[in-house]
């Protein structure tokens, strides 16, 4: 953190917030700051105290391990919980996405960065019934005969229903290559089936050629999101190619920066896709485009939402600002920092904020998100109102979308505020679709709609 991070934090303030985190195990402890020396007090007596500049891992090491032998309430806990409540206090000082991750949930964290430990199916609370709603092609579930409408009745012996679906989550998780035993009902017939958990990549492509557009919906960025899209633009073009192309990033919460850049890829032939700034010299990248255009030049809209984040705000930013796609929807998430990912002794890992993303523009991905050219949840009206515009040949949302180009880190919140006020976030909705097609079949329209393209 003293290296990487984007702000520099003073080591006695780490040393500071990190030993707070004692009193929300045991509120016998306190921690100041007194002259130029960290003490550490305990039911109102000093336990111990150092100099504030002493070096940091040396420090905390002998503060921790005073208040250790000092405390009976903190041995109960255990070492991990000292852990987790020391970071915890630590970086609620810091940014929102810096956080420490124990060792399970550094591997759950793996896990979804690569694919996910499961058994290929997705349940939900249907009423006071679980029901399988999703099933992966060639996963542990689909090759055992399971089917979406079963219902759930129990895991390992254990019932589980409707009211509890959390429950019934924690029980069907599980490492790769453990074995679980479902209880599942197919109208009055009950059967138990075993399976066993594998790595499983997530589908987090679909595609569905109608109505003479494809579309494409991505729901995550893994390893194989990427070679996945190029299959199914290569697959929808080979015959019959489309109109246009819908890239429907609404509700996708990111995942691998690398598989963002690489879908951005898919659809430009050269130019610069996204870059990041920080205060280590290595956090400054530059991410280009080297392809071509695999919808060959086809409309091209991007559909986002409030719940577009991350790395999918990133794409979506590329394409709009490199003019290849018109984004419909509503302001984005607004996270557009990177993580630098440091694995610990323990198997534990710590997530440091050492970059932001900014777009081709220069302005920040962090606290703006996705502007989009063409609005939807400002309700039906205003909705009408910028379509009739863009078949005028004017682009209703110009004014903002000039204001966000130039926009610089640091951004004031007000203004950030303000921005995104011109279209606020919201959920997708169905009105979204029916813009993306209005844009793809009146060329007029989605020609005002693109941004002017940059250089090169």
């Amino acid at each position: 953190m003293l290296d990487y991070h984007l702000e520099p934090p003073a080591p006695a303030d780490l040393a500071l917030w990190s030993l707070r985190g004692l009193g929300a195990i045991d509120p016998a402890f306190v921690a100041v700051r007194a002259a130029d020396r960290l003490e550490l007090r305990r039911d109102g007596q000093l336990l111990a105290s150092r100099p504030s500049g002493a070096p940091l891992g040396r420090m905390l090491s002998e503060l921790y391990g005073a208040a250790w032998e000092a405390s009976p309430t903190l041995r109960a806990a255990g070492a991990e919980r000292l852990l987790t409540s020391g970071f915890d206090e630590l970086f609620n000082h810091l940014d929102p996405y810096s956080r420490y991750l124990s060792p399970d949930e550094a591997r759950r964290q793996r896990e979804r960065r690569i694919g996910q430990s499961g058994l290929g199916l997705r349940v939900a609370a249907r009423g006071e019934n679980l029901r399988v709603t999703e099933i992966t092609a060639g996963g542990p579930a689909a090759r055992a005969g399971i089917r979406v409408g079963d219902r759930l009745a129990a895991v390992d012996g254990q019932e589980v229903d409707g009211r509890d679906p959390s429950r019934a989550a924690l029980l069907l998780e599980g490492p790769a290559g453990s074995s679980v035993v479902l209880r599942l009902r197919r109208g009055s017939q009950t059967r138990e089936t075993s399976l066993r958990r594998e790595l499983l990549v997530p589908q987090t492509v679909r595609a569905d050629k109608r109505g003479g557009i494809l579309w494409l919906t991505v729901s995550g960025f893994t390893v194989e999101t990427a070679s996945r899209l190029t299959r199914a633009l290569n697959d929808g073009f080979a015959t019959d190619p489309p109109r246009g192309v819908v890239l429907d990033l609404r509700g996708n919460r990111g995942g691998l920066l690398d598989a963002a850049i690489d879908l951005a890829d898919a659809f430009l032939g050269s130019g610069e896709v996204a870059r990041t700034e920080g205060r280590h010299p290595d956090a400054a990248r530059r991410y280009l485009a080297g392809g071509r255009d695999l919808a060959q030049g086809r409309p091209l809209v991007v559909l986002v939402d409030g719940r577009t984040a991350s790395a999918a705000e990133i794409a979506a930013a590329a394409l709009a600002e490199r003019g290849r796609g018109v984004v419909v929807g509503s302001a984005s998430t607004g996270k557009g920092l990177i993580q630098l990912v440091s694995a610990l002794p323990h198997g534990g890992e710590l997530l440091v904020s050492w970059s932001r993303v900014l777009a081709p523009t220069g302005w920040p991905v962090q606290g703006l998100g996705v502007l989009p050219a063409l609005c939807t949840s400002l309700g039906p009206e205003a909705l009408a109102e910028g379509l009739a515009a863009l078949a005028r040949g004017e682009a209703p949302m110009q004014a903002a979308l000039t204001r966000q180009r130039a926009a610089r880190a640091p951004l004031l919140a007000s203004e950030s505020a303000a921005l995104r006020g011109t279209c606020p976030p919201a959920e997708g909705r169905p009105a979204d679709l029916q813009a993306a097609r209005t844009l793809i079949e009146r060329h007029g329209s989605y020609g005002a709609a693109l941004m002017r393209p940059l250089p090169q």
